[in-house]
């Protein structure tokens, strides 16, 4: 099957079985200060998962596209990517471990018509110490099913439990978490390399299991003593990647191959290689299909290339793309034809890719130039950094991060040039850090769910809706939100603008937002047809897909109302509350003070600020 059909299908299965389709969050999440994208199908959902009452209901399914930016430098195997696609369904308190069970195994053998036979399954092995009992209950539903018991294999905490915080000992008193129940394909054609255990299992990495999808089971809620009890409303969390899926549908243990075909070709007919002739090349038509195809989709999504943020991973793939395309003798601003094929592949699905695609192609071609320049003058700084002879391992890291200069490029033109060493294991160790760094950034983010919703986040969310009306009023129409992010101490907003904003304009900005916050408005939330949302001129996230029900901010009344934005909250009660201060120096409230302004990308700009 096509990634298309899967989807398809499994949309339809799902909304068969009496769930709501909800679309595609976008890549960049909103007012979320712990993590730069969207990595996995649930995050947009925490908050429903943890009690929340969603507006569409207790059944919800979607598919849900993921960026994930700490894979870049692992794309070039057959299984890793950047970006992709993760299929979700949800209950929130409804059908539990029966119906979710016999969901997945119908979707899995009867949509996708996959052997029975092919499939293995994991199940929570329980922890004795913690008194969580063993998941017998999703054995015997599997069982049930036709599943054979000897496909049937149960794993500890660290495999088959799921909680914010990760394994249950690690959980603070009053979260949520439970066990899971993974689904495998089998690759019978790959044999079992013994360097990963003398008997191959489903969690073996030999490469002979492929994970498709996981069901996790919001089951307990840790209490203060440390125990486990049921929680009064229990969740079913489902994921399944896409591109696994087709994998599986195809038996074809390359995940490329079913899911960037079309570029695959391109790239074969405009190179004059073919894929699977040689390893390295092989290795460069999967690393820029990948990062083309992610950074498509995050342009679509707002993000230009530049040096920081979001924009650094776009500026990275764009930048680890031209290299790898220069090897396999793709010829020079062919990257950004590879946008239309993306379009072509997604179009249909995600306007915001062919509504677009001018201007993707403009924005892919334009940061190849860029490149090529700055390729030169890393080839200066090259030489500059080897005077003795030698690169050291920081050398050669400033040449990866500041001039996108991969490992092996860094050892070839140090090569041409006579120098005699790279300290190659250096960089690796530096390399590592940094991926462990940012790994912990996105894992901070699946175990800490959204951002906070303290008191002082809370103000400052309010004051960022006062800021980007503001910023339309004093700047013009064309200024739209790019991207957020809100912590206790102070609110992010990037926005669309093509020059610096003046101290003059600052100042009428600044000027605004305190007087509504003076003016003591209403903050009003008001659920409505997205038609209607609409109509009223509600702002909303670039490129996002939203539900026909939506959920709608207005400062003021909405038949009178300074701004009205699509939101999920929270809010303060008024804005005379972001006033409210403990400090004893301002005695007569806090105001709204603007501390930074400055670019972040072609045509965005950025501001910082505060209430003190």
């Amino acid at each position: 099957m096509t990634p298309n059909q899967v989807r398809e299908k499994y949309l339809a299965f799902f909304k068969s079985k009496g769930h709501t389709v909800l679309p595609s969050a976008r890549l960049v999440p909103e007012n979320d200060p712990t993590t730069l994208f969207t990595g996995s199908g649930m995050q947009p959902l925490v908050l429903y998962l943890l009690g929340k009452d969603h507006p569409e209901g207790k059944r919800l399914v979607n598919s849900q596209k993921c960026f994930r930016s700490m894979d870049i430098e692992e794309v070039g195997d057959n299984r890793h990517t950047t970006f992709f696609e993760m299929l979700g369904n949800w209950s929130l308190g409804d059908y539990f471990k029966k119906e979710q069970l016999a969901f997945a195994f119908e979707f899995f053998t009867k949509e996708i018509g996959i052997p029975a036979e092919r499939l293995w399954v994991t199940c929570f092995a329980g922890d004795a110490e913690l008194n969580l009992p063993k998941d017998t209950e999703s054995f015997e539903i599997w069982k049930s099913l036709g599943m054979p018991e000897d496909h049937i294999k149960f794993y500890p905490a660290k495999k088959n439990w799921w909680s914010r915080a990760g394994e249950p000992q690690n959980m603070p008193a009053g979260e949520p978490g439970g066990p899971d129940s993974e689904v495998f394909y089998e690759f019978t054609h790959i044999k079992h390399d013994p360097q990963f255990g003398a008997e191959c299992h489903p969690n073996c990495d030999c490469g002979r299991f492929l994970e498709i999808g996981n069901s996790v089971f919001m089951q307990y809620l840790k209490q203060p003593d440390g125990s486990f009890a049921l929680l009064p409303k229990q969740n079913v969390d489902f994921g399944g990647g896409l591109e696994r899926i087709v994998m599986a549908s195809q038996n074809v243990a390359d995940i490329f191959v079913g899911n960037h075909g079309p570029i695959l070709h391109f790239l074969a007919g405009a190179t004059h290689k073919r894929y699977g002739e040689n390893a390295e090349e092989v290795k460069a038509f999967r690393i820029v299909a990948d990062h083309m195809k992610a950074a498509v989709f995050l342009i679509a999504d707002g993000v230009n290339p530049g040096p920081s943020d979001q924009g650094y991973f776009v500026r990275r793939l764009i930048r680890r793309s031209v290299r790898y395309a220069d090897s396999l003798g793709l010829h020079e601003g062919g990257l950004s034809q590879v946008a239309r094929m993306v379009s072509e592949m997604y179009g249909s699905l995600y306007a915001e890719i062919a509504t677009q695609v001018d201007e993707i192609e403009k924005t892919i071609h334009l940061e190849e130039e860029r490149f090529r320049k700055t390729l030169q003058r890393g080839i200066k700084e090259l030489e500059r950094f080897a005077g003795d002879g030698t690169i050291s391992s920081e050398d050669a890291f400033q040449l990866f991060t500041t001039y996108g200069f991969p490992l092996e490029l860094i050892i070839e033109e140090a090569g041409a040039r006579g120098i005699k060493q790279v300290d190659v294991e250096g960089f690796k160790e530096l390399l590592k850090k940094h991926q462990e760094q940012s790994r912990a950034g996105s894992e901070q983010k699946f175990k800490g769910g959204l951002a906070d919703t303290s008191e002082k986040t809370t103000r400052l969310h309010t004051a960022h809706h006062l800021l980007l009306k503001a910023l339309q009023q004093v700047l013009g129409g064309h200024v739209h939100q790019r991207g957020s992010n809100i912590t206790q101490e102070r609110l992010r907003i990037d926005f669309s603008h093509p020059e610096k904003v003046t101290k003059e304009q600052l100042a009428e900005v600044e000027k605004i937002v305190n007087q509504k916050i003076k003016e003591d408005l209403p903050v009003v939330r008001t659920e409505m047809p997205k038609e209607e949302a609409e109509k009223l001129g509600a702002e909303h996230e670039f490129g996002a897909k939203y539900p026909d029900k939506v959920s709608v901010y207005s400062v003021g009344p909405l038949d009178s109302a300074f701004s009205i934005e699509f939101c999920g909250g929270p809010h303060v009660a008024s804005t005379g509350d972001l006033a409210k201060t403990d400090n004893p120096s301002t005695p007569l409230g806090a105001k709204f003070k603007i501390l930074k302004e400055e670019a972040v990308a072609q045509g965005v700009r950025r501001i910082k600020a505060v209430l003190e």
